[in-house]
């Protein structure tokens, strides 16, 4: 019964390996607009993945001021300008939420990469999704872009969306 041990161990390391080389990606470039004012305050951004009905499948990031939430509710507060990510999701979480919570971002593309299997990304079921990006500045406005995608990815792809004021570029590079 022994014998047979030894030859199955190299046949699941192996397995283990195949499946992370096959494990999809998902990386994000949001773009933060540089916006002439004279009061500019860097915006609160939400990213999450929602389902076709616009519920919230995977909470991907949450960039806010945690000095500010350090010190109290200050910093929290202000979540709840991400309107449609707060009312579907953020309310609900514990904050910050690990892998996910991070500090407000300056202007400029900002990038993030997602891998299936690992969090926040986790498993995510085949289906028809949106990435959802939200941006809600202090003294400023507040914007959503979404971006349909379809998981599993078959064969790499980018899509793209465009903000008109808060946001400006949203590129989605998806990968088997």
């Amino acid at each position: 019964m022994r014998k047979w041990v030894p030859a199955l161990i190299p046949a699941l390391v192996a397995g283990l390996f195949n499946n992370q080389a096959n494990a999809g990606e998902i990386n994000i470039k949001a773009t933060i607009p540089q916006i002439n004012t004279a009061e500019y305050h860097r915006p609160y951004v939400a990213i999450w993945i929602e389902k076709p009905d616009q519920s919230v499948e995977k909470n991907l990031a949450a960039w806010y001021s945690q000095k500010k939430a350090a010190n109290g509710d200050e910093g929290n507060k202000w979540l709840k300008d991400l309107r449609q990510w707060w009312r579907k999701s953020g309310r609900e979480q514990s904050l910050p939420i690990d892998g996910v919570s991070g500090a407000t971002r300056p202007v400029g593309e900002q990038s993030l990469t997602f891998t299936e299997g690992k969090a926040p990304l986790g498993t995510l079921p085949p289906g028809q999704y949106n990435i959802a990006v939200e941006a809600a500045r202090e003294k400023g406005g507040r914007e959503i872009v979404r971006v349909p995608f379809t998981w599993p990815v078959q064969k790499a792809e980018q899509v793209k969306a465009a903000g008109q004021q808060e946001l400006g570029d949203i590129i989605i590079d998806l990968k088997p």
